[in-house]
């Protein structure tokens, strides 16, 4: 786990768009081919992930068990025009009964981590990762069991909304002030994964709308 941790940061893509909305991911078969799949050291299989659409536009499912890999874009996000994380995602099967905060149960059924590079090597880096929670509730956050660089932060949960299209927003520059005490102007990476190799279960989630706003 703390290996794709750093891996995500070391990514694909370079986007530099100062655009009042910033749309993160398409969910579109181009995209989706030049992708490429960084999977957690150790775990038995892939995530499978796939496109759909309704009614609301496109969107990516995410399968897995015993598994985990995560979809990652290297991504420059001005967070001083651009603040603002916008998510829609749903979680259809879930993984209640694990400890999120532990090694042993460090899964989620679907996560997004946001990135900023603060040093040489990918270990110096920073990174958010914003969660729909299978047993903690709605604000919570921790440290990650597996590497300091990294907070794991609760901005949905299957307490509250299973099986739902959740839309959430969250200030990413006031998250980093608060969660790392850093002052960050310009985000550098994204990453979208979906994991179950410490608990062994099956997950299912999807997610639809991810962009950045100013307001």
């Amino acid at each position: 786990m703390k290996k794709f941790i750093i891996l995500i940061i070391s990514i694909f893509f370079f986007t530099n768009v100062y655009a009042e909305n910033l749309e993160i991911f398409l969910f579109n078969d181009k995209e989706l081919d030049t992708l490429k799949v960084r999977k957690i050291r150790g775990a038995k299989n892939l995530t499978n992930y796939s496109l759909g659409n309704n009614d609301k536009g496109n969107f990516l499912r995410a399968e897995v068990e015993d598994g985990g890999s995560g979809l990652g874009k290297e991504v420059s996000v001005d967070l001083n025009k651009t603040p603002f994380l916008n998510i829609t995602w749903k979680v259809e099967k879930d993984l209640s009964g694990i400890n999120e905060k532990s090694k042993k149960g460090h899964d989620f059924a679907a996560r997004f981590f946001v990135v900023k590079k603060t040093g040489l090597t990918p270990l110096s880096n920073k990174a958010i990762n914003y969660v729909f929670s299978s047993n903690e509730e709605i604000g919570d956050f921790w440290t990650s069991p597996y590497t300091k660089s990294s907070i794991d932060y609760v901005i949905s949960s299957t307490k509250n909304n299973l099986n739902e299209w959740v839309t959430v927003k969250t200030n990413v520059k006031e998250d980093y002030k608060k969660l790392h005490n850093l002052d960050v102007d310009i985000l550098d990476g994204v990453a979208i994964m979906a994991d179950t190799d410490q608990s062994k279960k099956l997950s299912i989630s999807y997610f639809q709308s991810i962009y950045f706003s100013a307001n």
